[in-house]
C-alpha cells in the first residue's frame, strides 16, 4: 500500500476521518456509484476500493429503496458487511434495514447488480467473516473499541 494510501486509512481511523466518511464521502458515493454503476467511489486504497458496494435495500419503516456505500468483505459464496457505522453507539440504519427485509441487492465493481438474501452472523460465522473482513480493513477492531455494542456482521447470499 503507498503512503498516501496508508495515510488515508490512518485518517478514516480517526473520529475526524470516521465522522467525514459517513457525512461527506457517502452522501458522494450513493450518487457516485449509482451513477457509474459501482465502478467509480471515493474509498482510498487497492483492497478498499475494491470492495467499495452501494447496498440497495429497502427501509425497515419507510418501505423505500434505500442506497448505502460500504465496504463488502468477499466471504464464502458471498460477502460480509461490518455494521460499524465509524463505532457510534447506535446500529446503523441499514443493519435495521437487511432485518427487517432481508431481500437487497449489490452494486459490485466488475459485477453490476447482484440480487441477494442477508442474515445475521453469529457464533463461528461470524468470527470468521469479523477475521476476514479485519484482514481487508484494520479500522473495525478500532471502531469496535470506541462502542459497548458488539458490532454486527451480516452475510449478503447471491440469489441463484
Amino acid at each position: 500500500m503507498s503512503l498516501y494510501h496508508r495515510a488515508s486509512e490512518r485518517f478514516l481511523k480517526t473520529r475526524v476521518g470516521g465522522w467525514t466518511a459517513l457525512h461527506v464521502m457517502n452522501p458522494i458515493d450513493r450518487r457516485l456509484m449509482k451513477w457509474s454503476n459501482g465502478k467509480l467511489s471515493t474509498a482510498v486504497g487497492t483492497d478498499v476500493r475494491e470492495n467499495a458496494v452501494l447496498l440497495r435495500c429497502t427501509g425497515a419503516k419507510s418501505g423505500k429503496t434505500r442506497d448505502v456505500p460500504l465496504l463488502a468483505t468477499p466471504f464464502d459464496d458471498g460477502w460480509a458487511l461490518i455494521a460499524s457505522a465509524t463505532g457510534v453507539e447506535k446500529n446503523p440504519a441499514w443493519y435495521h434495514n437487511l432485518k427487517a427485509h432481508p431481500q437487497c441487492s449489490m452494486i459490485v465493481p466488475h459485477r453490476g447488480e447482484v440480487a441477494c438474501v442477508a442474515h445475521e452472523a453469529d457464533g463461528a460465522e461470524r468470527e470468521r467473516a469479523w477475521q476476514a473482513a479485519n484482514a481487508r480493513y484494520s479500522g473495525y477492531t478500532v471502531y469496535q473499541g470506541r462502542t459497548d455494542r458488539r458490532i454486527p456482521v451480516m452475510v449478503l447470499v447471491p440469489q441463484t
